[in-house]
């Protein structure tokens, strides 16, 4: 068990390569998905179905993790997570039909899904003992994972083969795995001062009340995840159909959000630090509300892009902050509710956008995500009395 500064920044450096192990891999695999699709000859319907295997296994094993974290610590089933998902992202370009296909995601969901619950786990757990609301910083590191696996991706598209680079990416993820997975095993989960982990002082019989709550910042990270969602699928839509851009200027759209995200996180301890949980939910959820309905509703695509780049300002911690509180509440298991209801935010908001597209404009339907940032916000107003401190 950690008991030094030093044990705990090591703890800390194993569990950020973890978060941006997952984003590098998780990227590597969406920037194949074209190539993917050509290979098993599948039609963009049969394709989502497939892609459902994902969120599927993700969401089924999430509430399961929870249970297993709770049995045999958090660091031994984010390390074994990590190895399931390393070696899973191998399996889709090995398959050669739909069905085929939406079985292996399904095993590869599950890893994601698990590996997601295990180390938000651990690094609430790591938050307490540090008494520093560093939580953003591991979200951060999920983020330019991401930016590097897709960044990654796209420069060896042209020259690698999907199985190829699929498979470089399994060695990569069982790499870092062995390397930061040794320091995470040597320690157990560490004691916050005052005694007792958090996966221990949370009761295994969880009162009404305390389950309203997790649910309710399981809500807020909804809110967040919907917006997130929407942007990756249907911001460079938007840009090219509605305001006529050209498409690298329609494809800067979501990395404008996801670079501004990443900032946001960067800086988020400190937010934290001086504004506070409440403050900075609410802040974020208000500005995040403003700069959605400057980037569905602006006439300009300059203006697009900078609403594009303030919504991401203002979710980059919203989504952190949620998590932390309920894994500080319920322990594993609130971290698992409130991960599940997050990701399911992460799958409604794509096809939630279609529909209302199809019934008014995609501007009026991206005003959605506006609508749920505001919602996150008057929640965080109505919880303010258990998010800080």
């Amino acid at each position: 068990m950690p008991g030094s500064d030093n044990d705990l920044a090591r703890l800390r450096i194993a569990l950020t390569t973890f978060f941006a192990l997952d984003g590098f891999i998780f990227a590597g695999w969406v920037v194949r998905i074209p190539a993917i699709k050509e290979q098993t000859n599948a039609s963009a319907s049969e394709l989502g179905l497939a892609l459902l295997g994902v969120s599927a296994g993700a969401v089924v094993t999430m509430i399961l993790t929870g249970r297993l974290c709770r049995r045999f610590g958090s660091h031994p089933v984010t390390v074994l997570c990590g190895v399931l998902l390393s070696l899973s992202v191998a399996l889709p370009p090995l398959t050669h039909s739909v069905a085929a296909l939406g079985a292996v995601l399904l095993v590869f969901g599950a890893a994601y899904g698990g590996i997601n619950v295990a180390f938000n786990s651990a690094a609430v757990d790591l938050v307490a003992a540090l008494r520093r609301p560093v939580m953003p910083s591991f979200h951060a590191a999920f983020s330019l994972g991401g930016m590097i696996g897709a960044g990654l991706g796209g420069l060896v598209a042209g020259s690698l083969s999907p199985t190829r680079h699929l498979l470089g990416l399994t060695f990569i993820g069982l790499a870092v795995t062995g390397v930061a997975g040794r320091t995470l095993l040597r320690y157990e989960a560490p004691v916050p001062p005052g005694g007792g982990q958090v996966q221990e002082r949370a009761p295994r019989r969880l009162n009404a009340r305390t389950r309203t709550l997790v649910t309710v910042f399981g809500l807020i990270a909804l809110c967040t995840a919907y917006g997130e969602g929407a942007l990756a699928d249907w911001g460079a839509l938007h840009l090219e159909q509605d305001l006529d851009a050209h498409p690298g200027v329609a494809a800067a759209g979501y990395s404008c959000f996801a670079l501004a995200m990443t900032i946001g996180r960067l800086s988020g301890t400190t937010l934290l630090e001086r504004l506070g949980r409440t403050r900075t939910v609410v802040a974020g959820g208000a500005l995040a509300a403003g700069g959605m309905l400057l980037g569905s509703l602006a006439p300009s695509v300059w203006a697009t892009l900078i609403g594009f780049a303030v919504t991401g300002l203002g979710l980059a911690n919203i989504f952190p902050v949620a998590i932390e509180r309920a894994g500080a509440l319920a322990g594993p298991s609130g971290v698992a509710t409130a991960s599940t209801l997050g990701y399911g935010g992460l799958l409604l908001g794509p096809p939630a956008i279609g529909f209302m597209a199809d019934w008014f404009s995609l501007p009026i339907a991206l005003t959605s995500v506006a609508a749920l940032a505001a919602v996150a916000a008057l929640i965080g107003v109505t919880t303010r009395h258990t998010a800080e401190r």
